[in-house]
């Protein structure tokens, strides 16, 4: 009787995954390490990933010259591990136009077709900048046909004026070149249903890949939440206070609410996923394997 409610529970479960198997594919971000025994770390968690077949791998991007070197680096040695179409960030804050020049043709030349194009963040507290993203695609464009994602915001850009203006901006870097756009995380499916309907009316005509953090500590989280401006509903409060000295715990609640997300999601149709690993790949694996990847 035990064999037949676990064979029962199976065929459940399998029924409720069976539209979503082998449709699904996903991405990864890294960031670069800061020393070596974080490197085999990374690299430990590039390999595991690496079996869910991605469709590519990012790995961001610091404003000073040395953490720029440190992303090449990377996104080198993870392509000729992996074989993986693998993008660096790069952001045009701080940076002048015939620097980015130089940045650009040496990743062309050096056989990386695929950029993640950003602003990037400053002390600049004015928020008057030189360059904008747009103004990078449009730059890239012109050196050579690079694939080329961009950022968008459902919950909308912390220095954006509205939620049309957001748009708009995010019209002008598709319209300069951009392939497809990555969203910031969220926690509130119907704020990217939302956004990518608004895409749709303003003729944004790319995929818009919703971007998925894993929650690994509340707090930290918290503090993400801050600098982006995205928003935490009061339910995960409600139940991640409880849990403040339990993480292991959280990690358990935070990987079901992630794969709420992506069931949610995919029953809209959305089909990529684009996930913040924070170099970790345990709990991103697990939710994974979940749904077939």
């Amino acid at each position: 009787m035990s064999f037949l409610k676990n064979e029962y529970h199976q065929d459940i479960v399998n029924q409720k995954l069976s539209n979503l198997n082998k449709l699904i594919r996903c991405s990864f971000e890294f960031f670069p390490p800061k020393n070596i025994y974080l490197e085999e770390k990374l690299f430990s968690s590039v390999i595991q990933l690496n079996k869910l077949k991605p469709f590519f791998f990012s790995v961001t991007y610091g404003a000073n010259s040395g953490e720029r070197k440190k992303t090449y680096t990377i996104v080198k040695k993870i392509y000729e591990k992996t074989g993986v179409i693998t993008a660096p960030h790069l952001t045009c804050v701080d940076a002048t136009p015939s620097e980015l020049e130089k940045i650009a043709k040496f990743y062309w030349e050096n056989g990386i077709r695929s950029i993640f194009a950003l602003r990037g963040d400053s002390d600049n507290t004015n928020h008057l900048h030189q360059m904008y993203a747009y103004d990078l695609v449009v730059l890239l464009k012109k050196i050579a046909d690079f694939d080329i994602s961009v950022a968008a915001y459902p919950e909308i850009h912390p220095e954006a004026k509205n939620a049309q203006s957001d748009i708009l901006s995010l019209k002008k870097k598709v319209d300069a070149g951009a392939n497809r756009a990555i969203t910031q995380f969220f926690f509130n499916t119907e704020s990217y249903l939302r956004f990518r309907d608004n895409c749709i009316k303003n003729n944004i005509n790319v995929e818009i890949i919703p971007g998925i953090l894993p929650i690994y500590n509340f707090s930290q989280l918290k503090q993400f939440s801050k600098l982006t401006n995205v928003h935490i509903p009061s339910w995960m409060f409600e139940i991640f206070n409880r849990l403040t000295n339990d993480l292991i715990t959280q990690r358990i609640i935070g990987a079901s609410i992630v794969i709420d997300i992506i069931k949610n999601l995919s029953k809209e149709g959305v089909k990529n996923f684009h996930f913040y690993t924070l170099n970790q790949s345990d709990v991103v694996y697990s939710i994974c394997r979940l749904f077939g990847f």
